[in-house]
């Protein structure tokens, strides 16, 4: 059956939901004849959306197939034919690759049949400018040489081939369309049907822009704006439109590109001419061999689900006002015609009437007009410098989500300054800042206390103490201006940190807020404290007896600690003062040692001279004198070091025995 091509146009767009995460949803359906395929058109980057996510529904239920445009290179489509018609080629180089192909040239009034033998361009000679020439075996058995430029037609006889030259040119004529795919629905029924076609398509995410307005009286009126973009090939004309706030997960998966595999090559051996073979009659009859079962028949398919069910649309989309205006009411006048309904995580603005907007073309549409929980602040975090933002804490009253984007700010119908905001889940809370306040100054000051120990523990000869460390900062404020304002200070929260005596009006994840009222002229001191608690260990036996005092002096330390401690003290003081008795013991060895030294060497240099024997035996004396003192030094240098290692070893052992 011949399937006859229905255009893109012949299925319109209906619905169109834009999200957050890059992609629209888009519906498109319309009624086609009996046999007829339907013909949908999309841009090359946008068919693996397409291939990921097409649904197709059909009233008669008879979609037999979906085909589209193969994404494979030119080149490779075109390597296919048995022939290449490169650009600027010749017409005799053209039909020289048909070599043995039926053709027929009409010359005037005369045809000549013929089988191709060969094609040349026969270069330019005196007076003869070049020329193509074709060379036929006629029918007769005839071979011809014709000239190509005084031929009036060419045919070739052969349908295949004709065929083929007319696909070949079809191909080279789509390949300039890089841009644009096609997929066809075909269907087998031969009646009408009405067809539907749901689809993903890459998109640019909506945004959202807000005016939020404050009146003299009564609660500030928070109005939103869509802006949509029409990237598609397609108008959308009289659509349903929703747009979605919310993070959906969503990605590229590559099904568009043709996947190849590089295989093994495997031949096998050439061999000679097979001949017969003779088999021998078997000897015995073994039991059959059990044959696998059939694989059953595949299942068939089901029909894909909705990708998304349709919302229902309501009232009467809102227009702007048809009266005179000034520019300060304009941001107010228009009136609200959308459905917002929770999607689970997501939240969906549906608009009431049907919204046209032209390929390359994008709209600004009014989805949110509510009153709104508010009232004016001023914020102040350190990084601002001396003056705080005028600011506003909204709580969504709305009932709804608000999607995040810019706030352009009036105050009494001027205009005050711009914001962003998150987006905000029904029932949450924000602040947002949209000017710098002048009228109040603010000054910060940094103060740490003493330390305090908290805690003390000994095990191993390890001392770990704890001390809590205060500090105080405090912020000065003026308020220059003759009006009450209520400020919140945004107070770092550093980590090992906590504060004393004061809880903040709410906290964030990296800073406390308190509330301070600021009356008229007024000037406020606000002191912030805080206490960091943090360990310090010190090996027992590296400290000196002062620091041990120290330690024993504090009273955070139990009696029995005291005790231990004192007595580690004052063995360590022993050891200091055995040491100090050991080093001058040890230097005065070593003094006397060089002395002996010294003498001997004089000794020695008063034998090679006559006459000073007695000079000699003086020295000796002395230096039996000094072989006693060095025996008494050496004697109490021996017990001062028994008595070191000693009092280290009760170091050690009372050293071992704390435990608090």
């Amino acid at each position: 059956m011949t399937m006859a091509s229905v255009m893109a146009a012949d299925l319109p767009v209906r619905e169109v939901v834009l999200y957050k995460s890059g992609v629209g949803y888009f519906e498109r359906g319309g009624r086609l004849g009996s046999g007829e395929s339907a013909r949908l058109d999309f841009k090359a980057a946008e068919m693996n959306d397409v291939l990921k996510s097409l649904t197709i529904a059909d009233n008669a239920g008879k979609v037999v197939a979906l085909r589209y445009d193969s994404s494979e290179p030119l080149e490779q489509k075109l390597s296919d034919f048995p022939f290449q018609v490169g650009g600027g080629a010749s017409l005799s180089a053209f039909l020289g690759q048909l070599q043995g192909a039926r053709i027929s040239i009409k010359y005037g009034t005369e045809t000549i049949d013929g089988t191709i033998v060969s094609a040349r361009t026969v270069a330019a000679e005196e007076k003869k400018p070049e020329r193509e020439q074709v060379v036929l075996l006629l029918d007769s058995g005839e071979m011809r040489t014709l000239d190509l430029a005084a031929a009036g037609s060419l045919h070739f006889p052969d349908p295949k081939l004709q065929l083929a030259l007319k696909d070949y040119l079809s191909t080279v004529a789509q390949s300039r369309s890089k841009d644009k795919r096609s997929v066809y629905i075909d269907s087998s029924d031969a009646k009408e049907r009405q067809v539907s076609a749901v689809y993903m398509l890459p998109m640019p995410v909506w945004k959202s822009s807000y005016r939020l307005m404050f009146a003299e009286q009564g609660e500030p009126t928070l109005e939103g704006w869509a802006i949509v973009d029409n990237t598609t090939s397609d108008d959308w004309t009289n659509v349903r439109l929703a747009v979605v706030s919310g993070r959906p997960v969503s990605f590229i998966s590559q099904l568009y590109e043709p996947k190849y595999v590089q295989r093994r090559q495997m031949d096998l051996a050439d061999n000679g001419p097979a001949g017969p073979i003779v088999y021998e009659g078997a000897m015995s009859a073994p039991g059959g061999v059990a044959m696998a079962p059939p694989p059953p028949p595949p299942a068939p398919m089901q029909a894909a689900p909705r990708a998304l069910a349709k919302a229902k649309s309501g009232a009467v989309a809102g227009f702007l006002e048809d009266r005179e205006i000034s520019g300060r009411d304009a941001a107010s006048s228009i009136t609200i015609n959308t459905e917002g309904r929770d999607l689970g995580d997501l939240f969906e603005y549906r608009f009431g009437s049907a919204v046209t907007v032209k390929r390359g073309e994008s709209a600004m549409l009014p989805f949110l007009q509510q009153k709104l929980g508010a009232r004016k602040l001023l914020i102040y975090s350190e990084s601002y410098g001396q003056n705080p933002m005028s600011a506003a804490e909204l709580t969504n009253s709305t009932g709804k989500t608000l999607d995040g984007g810019p706030i352009t700010v009036f105050d009494s119908n001027s205009y005050a300054g711009e914001a962003l905001m998150e987006s905000l889940k029904a029932g949450d809370k924000r602040l947002i800042s949209y000017a710098v306040d002048l009228g109040t100054r603010i000054t910060t000051a940094f103060d740490t206390h003493r330390e305090t120990v908290r805690e003390m523990h000994f095990r191993r000869g390890i001392l770990t103490t704890r001390v809590a460390a205060q500090e105080t900062k405090t912020y000065s404020i003026r308020n220059v201006d003759q009006k009450a304002k209520t400020l919140i200070i945004e107070h770092p929260q550093r980590a090992g940190y906590k504060l004393l005596d004061m809880k903040p009006a709410e906290t964030t994840t990296n800073a406390y807020r308190f509330e301070v009222k600021l009356g008229p002229g007024a000037t406020e001191k606000f002191p912030v404290n805080e206490e960091r608690v943090y360990d310090m260990t010190t090996q027992v036996s590296n400290m000196t007896p002062d620091l041990i005092a120290s330690y024993v002096a504090n009273k955070a330390l139990p009696d029995a600690a005291k005790k231990a401690l004192q007595q580690v003290a004052d063995v360590k003081r022993q050891i200091a003062d055995n040491d100090e008795v050991l080093n001058q013991t040890t230097s005065d060895i070593t003094e006397l040692s060089n002395d002996q030294q010294r003498i001997r060497q004089n000794i020695e240099s008063l034998n090679n001279v006559s006459g000073q024997q007695d000079q000699v035996q003086k020295y000796a004396r002395q230096l039996a004198q000094q072989e006693t003192q060095l025996a008494t030094f050496r004697d109490r240098q021996s017990q001062l070091r028994k008595q070191k290692s000693a009092l280290e070893s009760n170091l050690n052992s009372l050293i071992e025995k704390i435990d608090f």
